[in-house]
């Protein structure tokens, strides 16, 4: 290991992540909330830890290695919990656990919360809330990627850790630092369109802004308790459904629709084509049988209900306009496997990904297929294209991982106090990064311990760095020469 040269990239990260304080800064002032001196001292001492880790090792050049950019990403996205949880330690005064808690629970996109009275909070800190979700959703090691070859540190190694699956192996540009250039362009595009369309259907210029950080990077916070209930519009309702999906799809499918003005490629690529489909048919399922529970009224509210929440928890946003865990029969069931499921691979989504769920349902029926014509030569194809045996095999292994990591987490939470409905919901809440689970934490994790807490915390890490990037660390393997 590098150690050095691990050192002197962090130290250059938390220097540029220190200047995200600056818009809370100026929140604070403008709103005059009394916050603006919480916000300095902890832009002062995210600047003095990353000068202190920069500046004896602002020497060190060594050339960082795959094997080490999983443990920058993985520890990286570590102390920007501890950097973002610095305004609620200092200005809201919560202890350790739940601020970091909240903290990584706004970079991970994941959305859970422990904080109450959202309404009554400082201008200032709704805002760094919703900031450091937007942060997250593209991920700040791939802004950092944007930036860091300016400076002399290369940044394909973190790429790599930090991207998930077979998405990875796809840039929209030859060179990674355009390529992240490119995806935070987009980024901003979508964040600025969504805020405008916000507030032309009524929010304030503040809600606005912060609530689409908050859609964009299908991360769920939101500046009011009720979430988006609170507004109890069926516009803004829509237009969170239209930039949530949008969320949810692989950027460098918008990349391509955007630089080659080529929209068909929603409708031709496979996996978005899934991606909407998994959508309607889940709305309509959700609706009918919110309908046949005789859940509304009328048939419109099942299908408003329904397709809000439907977008909400494929994409793992969480917004709420209703607690779907009150809902009747089997419909949270649904709604839990649609989180499992998440948006595409290259999104700002969760879950395990359509992708990769396209894949496990392709190889079951080669499996099938093979059966009945033991000597078939057959190929699992995306669209025209046939999936080497080596990307086939990690997505098998991801999956599996995911499912293990998640059955072992609900045993932990099980362990720690929580029934088996809150545990299992909770773990769904985490590594799928929904937000709003199932039994105590269908809300939020006020309720229970710190144990659940921590381990809520790791679950959150795990489905944001996609298994692999975290668990690795735990191998004997990775640490021997």
């Amino acid at each position: 290991m590098h150690w050095r040269a691990i050192l002197r990239l962090f130290g250059i990260l938390l220097l540029i992540y220190s200047l995200s304080f600056l818009p809370s800064i100026a929140m604070a002032l403008i709103y005059a909330d009394g916050e603006w001196d919480v916000f300095s001292l902890s832009l002062l001492l995210s600047a003095t830890a990353g000068a202190l880790l920069w500046l004896p090792n602002r020497r060190e050049h060594s050339e960082l290695t795959v094997r080490e950019g999983f443990l920058i990403v993985t520890l990286f996205w570590v102390v920007l919990g501890f950097a973002g949880a610095l305004p609620f330690l200092l200005g809201l005064h919560l202890n350790l656990t739940d601020a970091v808690f909240e903290s990584i629970s706004g970079f991970t996109t994941t959305g859970a919360t422990v904080v109450l009275g959202l309404d009554r909070l400082p201008p200032s800190i709704l805002f760094h809330r919703q900031q450091i979700q937007w942060l997250g959703g593209m991920g700040i090691i791939v802004l950092a990627v944007a930036i860091l070859p300016l400076m002399g540190v290369g940044g394909t190694q973190l790429y790599r850790a930090e991207t998930s699956g077979v998405a990875k192996h796809e840039k929209p540009t030859p060179r990674i630092a355009e390529t992240a250039r490119a995806l935070w362009a987009l980024y901003v595009s979508l964040t600025v369109a969504c805020a405008l369309s916000f507030w032309l259907a009524g929010m304030s210029p503040f809600d606005a802004i912060g609530h689409a950080f908050a859609t964009v990077a299908t991360g769920g916070f939101s500046t009011h308790d009720a979430s988006l209930g609170y507004y109890d519009s069926p516009l803004i309702e829509f237009i969170a459904i239209v930039f949530m999906l949008a969320g949810g799809v692989n950027f460098a499918i918008h990349f391509i629709a955007w630089r080659k003005l080529a929209p068909g490629i929603y409708i031709t690529d496979p996996e978005v084509r899934t991606y909407g489909a998994i959508f309607l048919v889940g709305t309509a399922l959700v609706a009918i049988s919110l309908v046949l529970a005789d859940a509304y009224t009328s048939a419109t509210d099942a299908i408003r209900h329904g397709a809000f929440q439907v977008a909400s928890i494929l994409t793992s946003t969480g917004f709420t306009t209703v607690t779907f865990a009150d809902w009747p029969l089997h419909i949270p069931m649904v709604l839990v496997i649609l989180s499992f499921i998440g948006g595409c691979g290259g999104s700002t989504a969760g879950g395990i990904k359509v992708l990769r769920i396209m894949l496990l349902g392709k190889m079951g029926v080669r499996q099938l297929t093979q059966l009945v014509h033991p000597q078939a030569l057959l190929a699992v194809r995306v669209g025209n294209r046939p999936v080497r045996d080596e990307v086939l095999f990690s997505v098998w292994g991801f999956s599996v991982l995911y499912m293990v990591t998640a059955l072992a987490l609900t045993v932990a939470m099980m362990a720690a106090g929580l029934d088996l409905d809150s545990a299992f919901g909770a773990v769904v809440a985490t590594i799928n990064l929904l937000g709003p689970g199932l039994g105590d934490v269908a809300v939020n994790f006020t309720t229970v311990g710190p144990v659940v807490k921590w381990l809520a915390v790791f679950s959150m890490l795990a489905g944001r760095l996609e298994i692999f990037t975290l668990l690795i660390l735990f191998l004997p393997a990775y640490w021997r020469n």
